[in-house]
């Protein structure tokens, strides 16, 4: 997830236009799974509603980043040769922090009702999912260079990327993701599900500091980008 004004980039291939529609079908499979199996039960209006929201949000996002980023789809299809082989193990350990949201919400609110939460978490966990889920795809649609792990990629003629939030600060997508991911848990009515967020988000962090300090070290102009975009993930505080 490499985040990094605006100078050609090589080729990728163009996406079917039918990948919004594949990636929605996936949504629709896989999230399924990961919510009413621990459940136990399709009996959960609260399962319900976040994958009815997850899935339709989606495909308006694979929609959008399809018209805006075409090439991401490619770009983001697995470790690349040139990835630091510190973030091979970080990635893939933050990925499943995050997928297990889902199923320890399940387990928490639908089958074992550890911590039982009103209707007004679930809310403030909606418009946090929402808004972070809305600035992850934001920063997925300007970023061309937003691959899977952290490298420099020199073969696809990598550049400093200062529009969209990039102007504001220079991790957006992990910025995002923070919001995103507890929204995730609260909207499934679970605080025990905050755990595995918590663990992702200090990973997450540990990461960005890594990455940031790769791409000063080989990334032309991120050094004179990083003195005028002086935050990784909330401006005027880090």
């Amino acid at each position: 997830m490499t985040d990094t004004a605006n100078t050609p980039q090589a080729d990728a291939p163009e996406p079917s236009p039918a990948t919004p529609i594949l990636i929605t079908c996936i949504a629709m499979v896989v999230l399924p799974v990961l919510l009413f199996w621990p459940a136990g039960t399709i009996d959960w209006r609260r399962g319900w509603l976040f994958l009815s929201i997850a899935v339709i949000g989606s495909f308006f996002a694979a929609s959008h980043i399809a018209r805006e980023n075409p090439g991401l789809f490619a770009a983001r299809r697995g470790f690349k040769p040139g990835t630091k082989p510190w973030d091979l193990i970080l990635a893939p350990i933050v990925s499943l922090l995050i997928f297990a949201i889902m199923p320890l919400a399940a387990l928490d609110d639908a089958r074992f009702h550890w911590a039982p939460q009103p209707d007004w978490v679930q809310l403030l966990g909606y418009a946090l999912f929402c808004g972070g889920f809305a600035g992850v795809t934001w920063a997925q649609s300007v970023n061309p260079f937003f691959e899977a792990g952290v490298r420099i990629q020199t073969e696809r003629g990598h550049h400093v990327i200062d529009s969209g939030p990039y102007a504001w600060i220079r991790h957006p997508g992990y910025a995002f993701a923070a919001p995103m991911s507890a929204g995730i848990a609260l909207s499934l009515g679970s605080l025990v599900a905050l755990i595995p967020v918590a663990l992702a988000m200090i990973l997450l962090a540990i990461r960005t500091v890594g990455e940031d300090a790769e791409l000063r070290t080989n990334l032309p102009g991120y050094a004179g980008y990083a003195d005028r975009v002086k935050h990784r993930w909330i401006p005027g505080v880090w």
